[in-house]
Order: C-alpha cells, then sequence, then structure tokens
C-alpha cells in the first residue's frame, strides 16, 4: 500500500508540476512589470527543479509519470487566450495565475489526504509544491 501511494502521489505531483510550468510559460509573453516576470521566471525554475526530482523518483518506481488531464490543460489554455485578449495587462496575468495556484494547492492537499500512506519523501515534496502555489499567488497578489 504504501508504494502504490507513494507512486500515485508522485504522479499527481508530475501532472501538476508539468501544468504550473506550462502555464507560466504560456502567460510569460504578457508580463510587462520586470518584478512580475521575475517572480514568475523563478517559480518556473523551481517547479523544473522539482520536475526534476520527480522524475527520479518515478524512475525508481518503474513508472514513467503522468501528464496533466489533457481537458483541464485545454480548458486552462483557452480561458487564458481569451481573458488575455480581452485585457492584455499584470492584472489579468496574476488574476489567471493567482485561480491557477489555489486549483493547484486545493488538488495536492487533496491527493496528500488520499494518498496517507505514501512514504515521506513523496509528501515532502507535494508540500514543497504546495509552498511554491502558495508562494507564487502572494507574491502575485500585489499585480490584481
Amino acid at each position: 500500500m504504501i508504494e502504490q501511494d507513494t507512486v500515485r502521489l508522485l504522479r499527481e505531483c508530475d501532472a501538476g508540476v508539468t501544468m504550473g510550468i506550462s502555464s507560466i510559460e504560456d502567460v510569460l509573453p504578457f508580463v510587462s512589470s520586470r518584478e512580475m516576470k521575475q517572480a514568475l521566471e523563478s517559480c518556473r525554475d523551481e517547479h523544473s527543479k522539482l520536475n526534476t526530482e520527480l522524475g527520479e523518483l518515478l524512475q525508481q518506481y518503474g513508472d514513467e509519470g503522468k501528464d496533466p488531464n489533457p481537458v483541464a490543460k485545454s480548458m486552462s489554455w483557452l480561458k487564458t487566450g481569451v481573458k488575455l485578449m480581452i485585457n492584455e495587462s499584470d492584472a489579468t496575468v496574476a488574476d489567471l495565475m493567482i485561480d491557477g495556484c489555489n486549483m493547484g494547492v486545493k488538488s495536492l492537499n487533496k491527493y496528500l489526504n488520499e494518498y496517507e500512506a505514501a512514504d515521506e519523501v513523496s509528501k515532502d515534496i507535494a508540500k514543497r509544491l504546495i509552498h511554491l502555489e502558495e508562494s507564487l499567488a502572494e507574491d502575485l497578489r500585489p499585480y490584481l
């Protein structure tokens, strides 16, 4: 049970990290504030480090990880495109990213509870990812 929950939690973190990197990449071209761009790039880089760590752990378990849900990814891309087409501003980017961060935090906490038998290493990664998402949301609030 421990190994099964561990792999499942790592897969969900993998999907979340991938979605986070993709979302940040989608909005970066629309950011005008240098400070906001730096916050997003820093968060993206931290996500990338976690992505590498997750890949190594999943490989140890003989698992390839999990891609984000294609419907969720498409809806996110569509929402981002439409909102930025209507209002291309740092406030719109902040709003979109904070919504994404909040959804990520909610999902990851759900998975932490659902896969409670997961090992401490995978739980730690999930908690670090949650912290990253919460920190980015907080950093972007002044731009709303």
